[in-house]
């Protein structure tokens, strides 16, 4: 097998940070999910307007919002028995007050699954790199994802390190190409139906040269249910075990929003044979469904780690619960 490296002449060190954008995160966020919110909106204006005590119709049409919104029925089922409860205990005096109950029962579900102490490059491995896989089926935006995630690293001041380990699908290695020479870093690479494993080697080996502090592998596509590229993920994470202990550290699934409640069937299954430890939610921007967002993080109990909100390199946000209810919800974020 031959390795081949790519990047610009100079080190990712030496070159200038990839600029962050000016717009703060909550306002991207609400840019983001400005067709979920309408969406949602439109179909609860009648019932958060309410100035008398909130009855079991307007649960019922609170409930009708949440599910056209893609939360799904068991998030949906989950949230209204909590609101229910509530009414019955102390009474809903008013829409406003709805929207504040709604408001902390989405900040509650995400945040359980969020973790308690920072991950990836945030913390340091006893041994570098910090190893991240990006897992997940084709055209869910993995490949894309990979670059952004160098560029977001890189702009925090990281050394990164990209691998070009999906050598199954037509024109994925070039395509990863394009993205280290946007972000600035490094690849390495190897032929089209190359052993990824071999591949990982290289790039493992080549990052603890340079005591680099983050690897980026970009797999293959695969669907839970090809055992021979399933197996083939699997020996890549025993390559990476043992030559850094503890790697893979990180295994973000990447998934996409738009095919909301088929995706998450998708995604819940494939994650029992991954070892994935979080999300990344592509095309938010994209959808009205963004309800979605609460379901993976109930039904899969992983993290939402990013969001993908668009096409520019600076397009991928770290997923913050507050500011995405914020957006979702409008005020009621902050009053929760």
């Amino acid at each position: 097998m031959i390795s081949r490296l790519f990047g610009s002449k100079k080190s990712p060190e030496a070159e200038e940070p990839v600029e962050a954008p000016a717009v703060g995160l909550l306002a991207r966020m609400k840019q983001a999910v400005t067709r979920t919110r309408e969406s949602l909106a439109a179909k609860l204006d009648d019932v958060l307007a309410m100035t008398r005590p909130v009855d079991e119709d307007a649960l019922e049409k609170l409930e009708a919002a949440l599910l056209t919104s893609d939360l799904g029925l068991p998030t949906t089922t989950a949230i209204l028995k909590e609101v229910r409860e509530q009414a019955r205990r102390d009474g809903i005096d008013s829409g406003s007050q709805l929207r504040q109950i709604l408001a902390r029962q989405l900040l509650a579900l995400l945040n359980a699954t969020q973790p308690a102490a920072p991950t990836a490059p945030e913390v340091a491995v006893s041994q570098p790199p910090r190893v991240l896989f990006l897992v997940g089926v084709n055209g869910t935006g993995k490949t894309t994802t990979s670059g952004k995630l160098a560029a977001h690293y890189r702009n925090e001041g990281r050394s990164v390190l990209l691998c070009a380990a999906d050598t199954f699908r037509a024109a994925a290695i070039e395509q990863l190409e394009v993205w280290a020479a946007r972000s600035g870093v490094e690849l390495i690479r190897t032929r089209q139906g190359g052993d990824p494993s071999a591949v990982l080697f290289d790039s493992i080996s080549a990052a603890k040269a340079r005591n680099l502090d983050l690897l980026i592998v970009d797999t293959a596509g695969r669907l839970h249910t090809k055992s021979g590229l399933m197996d083939e993920l699997g020996k890549m994470r025993r390559t990476a075990a043992r030559l850094v202990p503890g790697a893979p550290h990180e295994v973000l699934l990447v998934m996409d929003a738009t095919t909301g409640q088929n995706g998450l069937q998708q995604a819940r299954l494939f994650a029992e044979v991954a070892g994935v430890t979080g999300i990344v939610l592509t095309k938010l921007d994209g959808t009205a469904k963004g309800g979605i967002v609460v379901a993976i993080a109930r039904e899969l109990n992983l993290p939402v780690r990013f969001v993908g909100v668009g096409e520019r390199l600076e397009d991928l946000l770290p997923f913050d619960a507050a500011s995405f209810v914020d957006s979702l919800l409008g005020e009621v974020g902050q009053a929760a």
